[in-house]
């Protein structure tokens, strides 16, 4: 895994996803988290990115630790932080990290992981890792909760060449997407070329990155999980509710700590 892959990504990052519905999606984590624990009230996030999850489950009353492995991620997240009424940003905290080897002396109710953060741990081992991750900071019959790229659905409906368009106020961004998948080992590299034009000077800036994803499959993760102390509790379609099938792309699973 790239150490530092969002840095340059993140300058544009919020543009990017600006279609994403980021108030549904802590709405469905919320529910699923009162689903199996109804007295959660603390949350760690492992990959917190800009933070905007995060200030979501702290305006809806969770206690939330964020952490990201990249300095500007984390900055536009203080950013964001410090936008926010007192009594909400004081339940937000923001940590540099590798989620594979973070750890804290605190404890949480809820471990979460979204945005494909684990489909991001190109190897079994950072998965465990990761995973570990979740089970040291998890207090007894603590939840982790995380979505992946799901490998049935990645292999039923293969991924494609895209081109995005963006624009605000101040710039314009083309994204263009080619992927290669690696059938042996389980990952697509996602390779981005990213033009970024300066809507006043015209000025032009060109970024390449390549985003390597690990698509993941229930059976494996429960051997995985098993093994680092965790149990499955549950397995859906990220948003949908509906059981996983061949055609899901997006997983989410609910985990519990091992008693």
């Amino acid at each position: 895994m790239e150490t530092k892959v969002f840095d340059a990504y993140s300058q544009y990052y919020d543009l990017l996803y600006k279609d994403k519905d980021y108030d549904a999606e802590t709405n469905y984590i919320d529910t699923l988290i009162k689903s199996f624990s109804k007295n959660a009230a603390s949350i760690l996030e492992l990959g917190s990115g800009t933070g905007i999850h995060a200030c979501l489950f702290a305006q809806i009353g969770y206690k939330v630790i964020g952490v990201d492995q990249s300095n500007t991620m984390l900055n536009k997240a203080e950013e964001r932080k410090n936008e926010l009424d007192k009594p909400v940003a004081d339940k937000l905290f923001f940590f540099e990290g590798d989620i594979r080897y973070y750890k804290c002396d605190k404890k949480v109710d809820v471990v979460i992981s979204l945005f494909h953060v684990m489909s991001y741990m190109q190897t079994d081992a950072d998965l465990m890792k990761a995973m570990q991750t979740a089970k040291h900071h998890l207090k007894k019959d603590g939840l982790f909760i995380f979505d992946c790229w799901y490998g049935p659905g990645v292999l039923h409906d293969k991924p494609v060449s895209r081109i995005k368009n963006f624009e605000n106020e101040f710039i314009s961004v083309k994204r263009e997407s080619t992927p290669e998948m690696f059938l042996e080992k389980d990952l697509v590299d996602v390779n981005f070329k990213i033009k970024i034009q300066n809507k006043q000077t015209k000025e032009e800036t060109i970024l390449h990155e390549k985003h390597t994803m690990h698509y993941l499959f229930t059976d494996k993760l429960n051997v995985l999980l098993e093994e680092c102390g965790l149990k499955m509790l549950h397995a859906e379609e990220w948003m949908t509710k509906q059981p996983l099938a061949e055609t899901s792309w997006n997983a989410c699973y609910v985990c519990k700590l091992n008693s």
